[in-house]
C-alpha cells in the first residue's frame, strides 16, 4: 500500500514546523481542542495528508469518562465530545481500534483500500471506508506514570500514509503527549475543585487564594438542607441502598440549586449549605425558584421509592440572608474553603426549627423581605432562635 521510502524535505521541513510550533506558541492556550485543531490544519498544510484525526483523553469525571476531540478537513475549529463511563460496554467500542489500544496495542493500522472481508471488521472502519478514507492508523499517547491516551489520523489519499508521512507523525507524538498532559492535569485540577468544593471556590484557589485564613465578605442568602430520620435509615438499610438514596436526594436537591447560580459549598453528612451571592440582583427569587424545582423533585423521588415499599422521605430547609466570611479555615496542613459568621448559624437554626414547627422550608423576616412580592408566604410568628437575644419572625414557603 505503501510507497517505496523516500526522504521528503517538505514533510520532514514541516514535521519540525509543528513540533516548534507545539513547544513554543501553544503556552497561552488553555484549550486542547484548540490546540489540536489547528495542529492538523498546520500538518496538512505542511504537506501531510491528514483527513481525519482524533484525540480520546481520560479526564475522570465524576459523571463521564473522558473526552474525544475530532477534526476532519475543512474544520476551523475541532469537536469535543464527552464519552460517558459505559461506553466500554458498548459495540461502537468493542473491537474498537480503542478496544486494541487499552488492551495494550502500540498501534493500530488498517488499510482502507483492501477488501473489508480482509481487514478489521467494526463499524468505524465502514463508517471511514464511506467517506473516501484510505489509511488509518492509531497509536496509544504515553503521559507520565504509565497512562495512555490515543491519537489517531486517516487519510484520503490514494495509497494512504507513505512511510514519511507516519515517520513525521511518529515523531510529533512525544511532544504531543507534553502539551496535552499538561491540559489534561489543568482540566483534571480544575474538574476535582469544581467536584468537591464548587465552582466559585475553584477559580479562586486556582488563582492562589490557599493561605489559611485569607478571605473575603460576602453578602449572600443562605440555604441549609438537612433530611429527617438518616439515621434510623443509615442503622437499618444496606451500605449500598443508604449512598444510592444519598446520591439521589442530593441530586434531587442540587442540580436546581447549580441550575438558578447557587453554589454548594459542602455536604454534611445527609445536609448541604448553599449559597446565593447577591451581586446577582434576583438571588432571593433564584433561591426560592431552587426550592420548588427541589420539593417536586423530592415528590417524583418519594413516589418512585413508595413502588418498592419505601418510606418517603421528609427534609428541612433553613434560609437566611446576610454578610458571611467566604475563605480559607482549618488546620496548618488542611483547609476547608467555606462560609461561616452568624448569617450562616442563623439559617442552621431555622433548618433544626423546621421539625419544631411542623414546616418544611422556614425563611427569616429579613430574607422574607427579599420576596415577599414574588412569592406567597405564610406568617408563623416570632420564636427563639439558639444563640440569639431576640426572638426572630419566620416565614413559612409551601411552594
Amino acid at each position: 500500500m505503501n510507497a517505496p521510502p523516500t526522504v521528503d524535505l517538505v514533510t520532514a521541513h514541516s514535521d519540525s514546523d509543528v513540533v516548534r510550533w507545539l513547544v513554543n506558541d501553544t503556552r497561552d492556550e488553555r484549550f486542547l481542542d484548540n490546540i489540536f485543531g489547528e495542529m492538523c490544519i498546520r500538518l496538512q498544510r505542511g504537506g501531510i495528508p491528514v483527513t481525519r484525526a482524533t484525540l480520546h483523553v481520560l479526564i475522570h469525571h465524576p459523571q463521564w469518562l473522558g473526552g474525544r476531540i475530532l477534526w476532519t478537513d475543512g474544520m476551523r475549529e475541532a469537536e469535543l465530545t464527552r464519552v460517558d463511563y459505559d461506553v466500554r460496554e458498548r459495540a461502537e467500542y468493542i473491537g474498537s481500534p480503542a478496544d486494541e489500544i487499552h488492551d495494550g496495542a502500540t498501534e493500530v493500522r488498517e488499510n482502507l483500500e483492501r477488501d473489508p472481508s480482509l481487514g478489521r471488521q467494526h463499524a468505524v472502519y465502514n463508517e471511514m471506508r464511506a467517506k473516501g478514507l484510505t489509511d488509518y492508523v492509531a497509536w496509544p499517547l504515553y503521559h507520565t506514570l504509565g497512562k495512555r491516551h490515543i491519537v489517531t489520523f486517516a487519510t484520503n489519499r490514494p495509497g494512504g500514509f507513505d512511510d514519511a508521512h507516519i515517520a513525521c507523525l511518529l515523531n510529533m507524538l512525544p511532544v504531543l503527549a507534553l502539551v496535552s498532559e499538561i491540559r489534561v492535569k489543568n482540566r483534571l485540577a480544575r474538574t476535582l475543585l469544581e467536584t468537591y468544593v464548587g465552582s466559585h471556590a475553584s477559580e479562586l484557589i486556582l488563582a492562589g487564594a490557599t493561605r489559611r485564613g485569607t478571605g473575603t465578605t460576602v453578602s449572600a442568602a443562605i440555604m441549609i438542607c438537612d433530611l429527617r430520620d438518616f439515621t434510623k435509615i443509615s442503622d437499618n438499610w444496606p451500605r449500598d441502598n443508604v449512598i444510592d438514596l444519598l446520591n439521589r436526594y442530593f441530586d434531587a436537591m442540587s442540580e436546581p440549586i447549580v441550575r438558578h447560580g447557587g453554589e454548594i459549598l459542602k455536604f454534611i453528612g445527609d445536609g448541604l449549605l448553599a449559597i446565593f451571592p447577591l451581586r446577582q440582583p434576583s438571588a432571593c427569587v433564584n433561591l426560592l425558584h431552587a426550592v420548588s424545582e427541589a420539593r417536586q423533585a423530592m415528590v417524583a423521588l418519594n413516589e418512585k421509592d413508595s413502588e418498592t415499599g419505601r418510606a418517603p422521605l421528609n427534609y428541612g430547609i433553613g434560609i437566611h440572608v446576610g454578610d458571611v466570611m467566604y475563605g480559607n479555615i482549618g488546620s496548618r496542613a488542611r483547609l476547608d474553603f467555606t462560609v461561616i459568621g452568624p448569617a450562616v448559624n442563623m439559617a442552621s437554626r431555622l433548618e433544626t426549627l423546621t421539625k419544631q414547627l411542623g414546616r418544611t422550608v422556614l425563611l427569616s423576616r429579613a430574607f422574607a423581605d427579599f420576596v415577599k412580592d414574588d412569592f406567597e408566604l405564610e406568617r408563623v410568628g416570632e420564636h427563639p432562635v439558639r444563640g440569639f437575644n431576640d426572638p426572630i419572625e419566620l416565614f413559612a414557603y409551601h411552594g
